[in-house]
């Protein structure tokens, strides 16, 4: 019985230790030699069988259980004790995950897609540094900590966590290290430079979209809600969506603000500048399409409208909170720190700066 009962606990351990909300998680499982291919795709449908037969055996622990408790007590006329595939409580298990009966195919593809989800999260966590391809566990985890302190622990890496702890999520590759462009970094390492074109697209085929679009709109909701509206991650964020930078909560300054202005959002701006000059000049240029002509004229006034939002929300928001370099204390956690970038980062509902 104390076998039976251990061996199960154990199943369910490893289950909830494979994710990043574990205090006791160390590295991607689909990362892990016992389950990493050659390409993403071999590799998911060996980890994907690992899951399954965690799922079977968990099933066949419970059914043994219960017949030992129906032999015990007399129960065989009242009781059977077989387990639905739905009541295996594993997270591994998709019929218990996402608890659609008897849509088999459906369960499959939201696997498939939470997967690739969490393989590109933990990208981001190795983008910042709080992971690491090289080595298990948290790496930077405590207040203030820097990419020196993490180069010290990792004096060899194959994949340098962000500089300045400030990564853009922008609609195209505005800057050398754009999320998309690191993700797909990210990518080439893991599983090497032969296959990535190979490998993106399966991710892209399990997300139902492509890398950007991922990032843009969804990342960051997933972000908070894997992190039950407790983020790590936090995304600063013009009120139209202009602009958005991921940064590390972790990693965080006083000069953290500063950075996101000058070096990026600053930066952004004389981006788009330049290109309503393009474009202005494409739409008197006699020598274009009319077809030309018409959408560099369209398109011209998304970028003024662009740089109006971004240039009055540097000036009302993000330079006075420069400014201020305001100070966070960990401990208070993240539903009293958030709100003191009211205005900075995305809204989340629940963390609103409270009324006097």
């Amino acid at each position: 019985m104390n076998t039976l009962f251990n061996k199960a606990i154990g199943l369910s351990r490893a289950d909830w230790d494979a994710y990043e909300t574990s205090w006791d998680f160390t590295t991607l499982p689909l990362l892990s030699p016992d389950h990493r291919g050659e390409t993403l795709e071999n590799s998911y449908a060996t980890l994907r069988a690992y899951w399954q037969s965690m799922t079977d055996e968990m099933q066949r622990l419970e059914e043994e259980n219960n017949r030992i408790f129906i032999d015990a007590y007399g129960l065989q006329e009242e009781l059977t004790p077989e387990v639905s595939l739905e009541e295996i409580t594993l997270t591994c298990n998709p019929a218990y995950r996402y608890g659609v009966k008897n849509d088999v195919e459906a369960n499959e593809t939201r696997l498939r897609a939470d997967t690739m989800a969490e393989f590109l999260h933990y990208a981001v966590g190795c983008m910042f540094g709080r992971y690491s391809l090289d080595a298990p566990g948290l790496i930077l985890a405590n207040q203030g900590e820097t990419l020196e302190d993490y180069l010290a622990r990792i004096p060899e890496q194959s994949f340098m966590p962000d500089a300045d702890n400030v990564i853009p999520v922008l609609d195209g590759d505005w800057f050398a290290d754009d999320i998309v462009g690191r993700a797909r970094d990210f990518i080439r390492i893991t599983f090497g430079e032969a296959k990535f074109r190979e490998n993106l697209a399966f991710v892209e085929a399990a997300l139902g979209k492509d890398l950007r679009k991922w990032f843009t709109k969804d990342f960051y909701d997933y972000h908070v809600r894997r992190y039950k509206k407790r983020p790590i991650y936090w995304m600063f964020a013009s009120p139209k969506g202009s602009f958005a930078a991921l940064i590390y909560m972790h990693r965080y300054r006083p000069d953290t603000v500063s950075v996101v202005l000058n070096q990026y959002l600053r930066d952004y701006i004389g981006k788009l500048e330049n290109e309503r000059a393009r474009l202005e000049k494409l739409a008197d240029d006699p020598t274009a399409t009319p077809g030309q002509r018409t959408k560099a004229l369209k398109d011209v006034g998304a970028v003024i409208k662009q740089i109006e939002e971004l240039t009055a929300w540097e000036r009302d928001v993000v330079y006075p909170m420069a400014q201020a370099k305001i100070a966070i204390d960990l401990d208070d956690g993240v539903k009293q720190n958030y709100p003191l970038f009211e205005g900075a980062l995305k809204p989340i509902k629940g963390l609103e700066a409270a009324d006097d």
